[in-house]
């Protein structure tokens, strides 16, 4: 705690960013990045290997609804058992929960196993392990944003979100490249013995950060506690806003999901071709956020927010038209480009609007818009796309972003009002 209540004295580059001289902030990225990769490889690679054993596109949604379900589900009370515990030793319990996941479907891939069990159980253990890591996931959000706020001083809380995001953005860029390369060179079993061993290593980085002090002591009723975390949210109009807008531009603007559908059926690529696409957006993710270590966003965040949604939903609306590998990378990379800016502003807002003793709640009602938006839309893109076809589900899911921003621009005047500087008066709207 020493660290964090430091000044920083260094010029230039450490000037500017003033949190990378925090230890324990340098172990929490290493925790982010290689958390964000491991899973984002395993993801992929399920993603891959789900589509090659049944060929249907429907079957790719339902892994994106067998994580959100658990994920939502749980999220209320994981926020209240995160607020009661301490929060280095949740993460330590996820990051245990999501290695002992790994070592279980690195023993589905193995040729015993699906010799054994045959496609469909082999399917169905896939959806219940998807299910176990979505519970793990709703305890996982809360943890690591509840740790953020005991290891960073708030005044540096922008400066650590930016950082926090490029650790994050890194991870997702990488960790499918990484999944496309194993596959192509080894196939799924190497790819998930990768993720296996990943996680292990995340266990250096949390053991090396102390235990932290637990913020909220009294016991309450449990229904009350839950309910609190989404009392504030819809309280807070420029949080609620911005949750809103990620939650229904993710929703149906997503198209990850049916990356392998254009892989194999309208770019013709190989495993390499897939793997780049799905790192795209997190290159242009981190390209921005690298630029904003430099220039970080200060005044107007609200109207920028809306300006980086909307050039998102036209990025979609692109590569759903695409049938070019060149200009369907392009448009990915641009998608990340301004899904990044987003990102910050709402982590940042989150951040510095969310009492320290109500952080597991409050992120467990974010997990929930998160979840709903990400996983939620991967079942919602594979629906579309087996009842529209694939090209039309895109465009369309697109099209219906740009309308959800319009809505969202003019009911949410504090949002595009919000600026960084103005979190004591969010607090008192």
């Amino acid at each position: 705690m020493e660290q964090k209540d430091a000044d920083v004295t260094a010029s230039g580059f450490f000037a500017k960013n003033p949190v990378l001289k925090i230890k324990e902030f340098l172990s929490f990225l290493s925790i982010r990045f290689g958390l964000i990769f491991a899973l984002n490889m395993q993801i992929t690679i399920i993603y891959y290997w789900v589509y090659h054993i049944t060929s249907d596109k429907l079957a790719l949604g339902f892994v994106g609804l067998a994580e959100v379900i658990p994920a939502v589900g749980c999220s209320l009370f994981a926020g209240h058992f995160v607020d009661l515990n301490e929060k280095r030793k949740m993460v330590l319990f996820c990051i245990t929960g999501y290695t002992l996941l790994a070592v279980c479907l690195f023993t589905l891939t193995t040729s015993f196993s699906l010799d054994r069990l045959g496609v469909d159980k082999t399917l169905y253990f896939i959806y219940f392990f998807v299910f176990c890591g979505g519970i793990i996931r709703s305890f996982m959000g809360p943890s690591v944003f509840s740790l953020f706020g005991l290891i960073v001083p708030r005044k540096h809380f922008a400066n650590a979100t930016s950082w926090g995001s490029m650790a994050w953005q890194t991870g997702s860029m990488l960790g499918p490249l990484a999944a496309g390369l194993a596959i192509a060179l080894d196939g799924i079993i190497a790819g998930m013995f990768s993720v296996f061993v990943i996680l292990l290593l995340l266990f250096i980085p949390i053991l090396s950060i102390s235990t932290k002090p637990i913020l909220k002591i009294e016991k309450e009723p449990i229904l009350k506690s839950l309910s609190q975390g989404i009392r504030f949210v819809i309280k807070t109009p420029a949080l609620l806003g911005a949750q809103m807008l990620d939650m229904f531009s993710v929703l149906f603007g997503g198209a990850v999901a049916l990356l392998p559908v254009y892989q194999k059926e309208i770019l013709h690529v190989d495993e390499v071709g897939f793997g780049l696409l799905r790192s795209a957006p997190g290159v242009g993710a981190l390209l921005t956020l690298g630029i904003l270590a430099f220039l970080p966003l200060k005044t107007y965040p609200g109207r920028k927010l809306f300006i980086a949604v909307t050039g998102f939903a036209l990025c979609i609306i692109g590569f759903g038209l695409s049938t070019n590998f060149i200009l369907s990378f392009a448009f990915l990379l641009l998608s990340g480009m301004f899904d990044a800016v987003s990102v910050v502003v709402r982590s940042t807002i989150l951040q510095l609007v969310t009492p320290d003793h109500m952080r597991g709640r409050v992120a467990s009602v974010n997990t929930i818009f998160v979840s709903s938006s990400n996983e939620l839309g991967d079942f919602e893109s594979g629906v579309m796309a087996h009842w529209l076809g694939t090209v039309r589900a895109v465009v369309t899911g697109g099209c219906i972003t740009l309308g959800v921003i319009a809505i969202t621009f003019f009911s949410a005047p504090q949002l595009r009002r919000f600026g960084f500087d103005d979190e004591e008066d969010v607090k008192k709207e």
